[in-house]
């Protein structure tokens, strides 16, 4: 039995989400929580919703105990990439590409 949450379109680069995503792989529900919390990366106030999305989806869809729950996978996977364009000198012009991520968190009950 697994719970996920999966969050898509999330206007940041994958590369960043996944350096806090290895912080909290493999660890129960209430520490990764509280390593999110201690985290200074802009990755962490997203993945404390989607952990906190996940637990809910836990508890309420498929009935598990929230104490017993801990990160099983999660992984963030290149989204559309938004392309703008910055003025330079001499009329020349400089892509700026905006990277978007596909999150994922799967959580498991730990077996006694």
């Amino acid at each position: 039995m697994e719970a996920r949450a999966v969050l898509r379109y999330a206007r940041i680069s994958p590369r960043k989400v996944k350096i806090v995503l290895d912080l909290i792989r493999n660890k129960p529900v209430n520490v990764a929580k509280g390593i999110l919390n201690n985290t200074p990366k802009s990755a962490s106030d997203i993945l404390i919703k989607l952990l906190d999305s996940a637990t809910a989806n836990a508890e309420h869809n498929h009935g598990m105990d929230t104490d017993k729950l801990y990160v099983a996978e999660c992984f963030a996977s290149q989204g559309p990439t938004l392309k703008r364009i910055q003025p330079h000198a001499q009329g020349r012009a400089f892509k700026i590409l905006k990277r978007t991520s596909h999150i994922t968190l799967v959580l498991k009950e730990l077996e006694d």
